[in-house]
């Protein structure tokens, strides 16, 4: 059908699958000139009424729908070629790959992407769910499920292929028609029933086929139960949530996507456990959205340490006034500059700590990441400056999160390391932490960054 031009407007380029009287094609409006996917149902000896049924079902699904992550119906029409009679279907074209391709491809998932993939499309199926009536997707699995990558994050997420769909109204809480994947697809719909808590299921088993590499009915189970932590090494508290999604008793599965996305974002990441609320008390600001991410810490503020450097601070330039004075005025020319360059870097010293008073009182610290670059800026009474440089956001390879711990320095006396967070970006590291921000805070910021970056978090 390559060349061909269905309804005299759309350009056959290619063909992207094929199943029992099904064909789904990529081809070019003519009249736009955009690529979209045409999927053609063809009339023959092996179609079945129920084939019609649900493609027309999908139609009419797609035709009210209206999600930046849902293909857009375009067209529909009836087809009376030559060589083949039928309907058609046309929707936008989304230039990704299908979980599936991914990983057929030998690509792997981390569990912060899998975890993002899931907020995703629980989010797609909260939209889903709640249309009156719901509409259920019934067949969630990796192909179906389209990714189009930006950079290192896990980038836009598509549910795609509603030729399973069902509105769930009152006379068709249950049909007769069996539809969905083996291995994706809950006990109560092998039995005819759907509810809302089925498309749960098979993202579960989605989810589960990322974090392994495995098709879920190729792991080990008990009592229907996907045995995950078995095989897999993820924390587990996501792992008990997964298991939570894929649990073959309805009743004891999660209900809906809010309340497995509220299950999902109410984890917690410290220790074996996630976390992603901010700290009751903490002045941080964190604004994110689409394309930015921005972290204003805001002045730590007087505190015993501060005090303790005031003090200090303050004995410490007044001994080099005194000494300085002393060495420049009371000794013969030629040995008070000697005197005067030798006090230099104990001025240094000095002028290092009234800047750090300064900084606890009045500076802030902003990390700000978006599109292009990161940059790490430390601003005190209207001066800026960045350290180091920023640097292209397609460099940043790793983030890492040291907590708070104890070791000893080369003569045996216990030290205590402060917490920090590191995001590398080739071979410079942005860091911040230290004694200005709490363990609590720290825990809460490594997530949303890890979140946000698409990237697993090394503990150092």
């Amino acid at each position: 059908m390559v060349s061909q031009v269905l309804g005299d407007r759309y350009e056959v380029q290619k063909q992207l699958g094929k199943n029992a009287g099904r064909q789904t094609l990529l081809a070019r409006d003519l009249k736009t000139q955009e690529l979209v996917v045409v999927k053609h149902l063809s009339f023959g000896a092996g179609l079945a009424w129920d084939d019609f049924t649900l493609f027309e079902r999908e139609a009419e699904t797609l035709k009210a729908l209206s999600h930046p992550a849902i293909p857009r119906y375009l067209n529909y029409f009836e087809l009376n070629l030559p060589d083949s009679k039928g309907f058609a279907l046309v929707q936008t074209y989304v230039d990704g790959h299908s979980l599936e391709q991914q990983l057929k491809a030998g690509r792997t998932f981390s569990e912060v992407e899998v975890r993002r993939m899931a907020k995703a499309l629980l989010e797609i199926l909260a939209y889903l769910h709640g249309r009156q009536p719901p509409v259920i997707h019934r067949d969630i699995k990796p192909s179906n499920v389209l990714l189009v990558c930006s950079g290192s994050s896990v980038g836009q997420v598509y549910l795609v292929d509603f030729g399973s769909v069902k509105t769930l109204t009152a006379s068709e809480a249950s049909s007769l028609t069996v539809v969905g994947t083996y291995g994706y697809m809950p006990p109560e719909q092998f039995g005819g029933r759907t509810v809302a808590a089925s498309d749960l299921y098979g993202l579960g088993a989605t989810l589960i086929t990322l974090a392994t590499g495995t098709h879920p009915a190729d792991l080990p189970q008990k009592d229907g139960r996907i045995q995950l932590r078995q095989v897999t090494h993820l924390t587990p508290a996501f792992a008990r949530w997964l298991e939570w999604m894929t649990e073959p008793n309805l009743d004891q599965r999660l209900g809906s996507a809010p309340e497995a996305l509220e299950a999902l974002e109410q984890q917690r990441l410290r220790g074996n456990s996630f976390v992603a609320r901010k700290p009751s008390g903490s002045k941080i600001a964190l604004t994110k959205g689409a394309g930015v991410l921005e972290i204003l810490i805001p002045p730590a503020g007087f505190d015993l340490g501060t005090g303790f450097l005031c003090l200090f601070a303050i004995a410490w330039n007044s001994f080099l006034v005194l000494w300085t004075g002393f060495g420049v005025f009371a000794t013969p020319l030629g040995i008070n500059i000697v005197f005067a360059l030798f006090s230099l870097p104990f001025w240094g010293v000095g002028l290092s700590m009234i800047l750090a008073i300064l900084f606890n009182l009045f500076g802030r610290t902003r990390l700000r990441l978006d599109r292009q670059q990161i940059s790490l800026t430390y601003e005190l009474l209207g001066v800026r400056y960045s350290r180091p440089q920023p640097s292209s956001r397609r460099d940043i390879n790793k983030l890492e999160y040291t907590p708070s711990f104890f070791t000893r320095d080369s003569d045996g006396d216990r030290v205590e390391i402060k917490p920090q967070i590191i995001i590398w970006s080739g071979v410079q590291k942005y860091n911040f932490g230290g004694s200005s921000l709490s363990e609590p805070e720290l825990d809460w910021l490594a997530y949303e960054l890890s979140d946000w970056l698409g990237l697993s978090i090394t503990r150092e």
